[in-house]
């Protein structure tokens, strides 16, 4: 096998949980092959760019080997390798979504949080 369709080799490398979630998420415009939009039946091969959106920031892989079955995750991480650029910069995203201050705490009025609730009731002394 030297080439395979992109939607069947994100869903065997197990970037999304079904062929179709997979299509959905290629005919969205989340990932791109070697920098250029991709179509579900776009056949890739060992060496090609994939960019793929996963949550708030994208992942850059290199194709290693194809699969048309879906193993466990340890061999379907063996079907690519993760760029160094990428790898730094999803370590990046990590650390400032843990530095970030808690978006509660910029919330002067409005109704109270279920933490700022269970203070007041702690205050107060009920127990509801």
């Amino acid at each position: 096998m030297d080439n395979m369709r992109l939607d069947k080799w994100l869903w065997a490398a197990r970037f999304f949980k079904t062929r179709s979630l997979a299509a959905q998420e290629i005919t969205k415009g989340r990932v791109h092959v070697n920098q250029q939009l991709a179509k579900p039946a776009r056949d890739i091969k060992p060496g090609d760019m994939l960019w793929i959106k996963r949550g708030d920031a994208g992942v850059t892989v290199t194709v290693m080997a194809l699969s048309s079955v879906r193993g466990p995750a340890p061999v379907a991480q063996q079907l690519y390798a993760e760029t160094p650029d990428s790898i730094a910069a999803r370590e990046k995203a990590a650390e400032m979504r843990r530095l970030a201050p808690e978006p509660s705490h910029q919330l002067e009025q409005g109704r109270p949080t279920k933490r700022d609730r269970r203070l007041i009731d702690r205050l107060r002394g009920s127990h509801g």
